[in-house]
């Protein structure tokens, strides 16, 4: 973005560096968009996630950017949806954590991640 034109509009942009955003590139037609280059850990539409997210259990969770590390050694950004306040320990789910592990155990995650995935 261009700090003079943002300024133009009455934003004041400070810590003005050059960054890169690994997996993307720079799509252009009306304005400049980034645009994903290859596949990433699991992709849904903007529509999808609004869908997923406006469920009543799910729609105080909030999306935070992380980089995750994959398999290959390689690493991509990601949104992961939060809660703002996170639960206390031991006030789980255990039904809920069952299931996180028997899809832990289908996606061929270590034994030891899966033990800790608890209710």
């Amino acid at each position: 973005m261009d700090p003079e034109a943002l300024e133009a509009k009455g934003l004041r942009p400070s810590q003005v560096r050059q960054a890169h955003v690994e997996h993307f590139e720079m799509r252009l037609g009306e304005r400049a968009t980034l645009a994903p280059v290859k596949e990433g850990v699991m992709r849904l539409t903007h529509a999808e996630i609004d869908q997923l997210y406006s469920q009543p259990s799910v729609v105080e969770y909030r999306p935070e950017p992380v980089l995750v590390d994959l398999g290959d050694g390689s690493a991509e950004p990601a949104l992961c949806f939060n809660l703002p306040r996170p639960p206390d320990r031991g006030s789980g789910n255990p039904q809920y954590a069952a299931a996180l592990q028997a899809v832990a155990r289908t996606m061929v995650l270590p034994e030891s991640y899966v033990a800790k995935l608890t209710g």
